[in-house]
């Protein structure tokens, strides 16, 4: 395993019951930088992404073959803590679900149920993770009303500080603009970003643009399988696969 490989991912099938959905899954995520996962609705995006921290786990009839390795280790290896996996695997969801309490009670619930409010000032953890968003000066008057008086924008980087509130050193986003118009979604970019210097970030996107504008590496799935995987560049100027070409060029998809 090379040093900037956070994770691993080695030929890996995925099952609901007896239905395949991905088949012989290998790439490997490089540490501290924007891997998007593109390709046409229903051909595993998100379920790939879901295998990253175990979330298809709550899914009955769900089963992994194969691997997925975090810094080295299988996090689907017998004995596995699946809450300590999800602490350092964080998870932004595509629509904005902040819970219905104040602002300041969202980016602190994580910290609370982990004990990690005992360790660190809980008034500093919060404004860092909201500055971490550019949320900050947007709310630091608002702390304790209802997030849900928040925009959708507002919403969903409010979730992204909630997901960075517990530490994590991967955070999984699941077309996270989606419900957002183009000025949030703009906002959005700049955050993961900024991010990358501390955070892996693994991205599913529908957007073509989004994924040539923030990452560093592209997976293309199709029915399931990984098309091809490899610089963003590279796949978006001159990918080797003419699938991928014609996907991108909006012929395929």
């Amino acid at each position: 395993m090379q040093a900037h490989d956070k994770i691993i991912v080695d030929h890996l099938d995925f099952y609901y019951g007896k239905v395949q959905v991905l088949r012989d899954i290998s790439l490997a995520i490089r540490e501290r930088e924007i891997t998007a996962l593109i390709g046409p609705s229903g051909c595993g995006k998100s379920t790939l992404l879901r295998t990253l921290n175990r979330m298809n786990d709550t899914i009955p009839g769900a089963r992994v073959v194969g691997k997925v390795l975090l810094d080295g280790q299988d996090i689907y290896a017998p004995g596995v803590d699946v809450v300590l996996l999800r602490k350092r695997v964080g998870m932004v969801f595509q629509r904005p679900n902040p819970f219905p309490q104040s602002v300041y009670d969202n980016v602190a619930f994580g910290p609370r149920v982990l004990g990690l409010d005992r360790e660190r000032d809980l008034d500093q953890l919060v404004e860092q993770c909201l500055r971490a968003v550019f949320l900050w000066d947007e709310v630091k008057d608002r702390l304790r009303r209802s997030a849900l008086e928040l925009s959708p924008g507002q919403q969903q980087r409010l979730c992204l500080a909630r997901a960075l509130a517990t530490e994590p050193e991967v955070i999984l986003m699941d077309e996270p603009a989606s419900a957002l118009d183009p000025i949030a979604t703009r906002r959005l970019e700049e955050v993961m970003i900024e991010l990358k210097s501390r955070y892996t970030i693994v991205v599913v996107t529908h957007n073509m643009q989004q994924a040539a504008r923030v990452s560093d590496w592209t997976a293309l799935l199709w029915l399931g399988e990984l098309v091809e995987f490899g610089p963003t560049q590279r796949i978006f100027t001159n990918p080797s696969s003419q699938r991928t070409e014609d996907y991108i060029t909006g012929r395929l998809g």
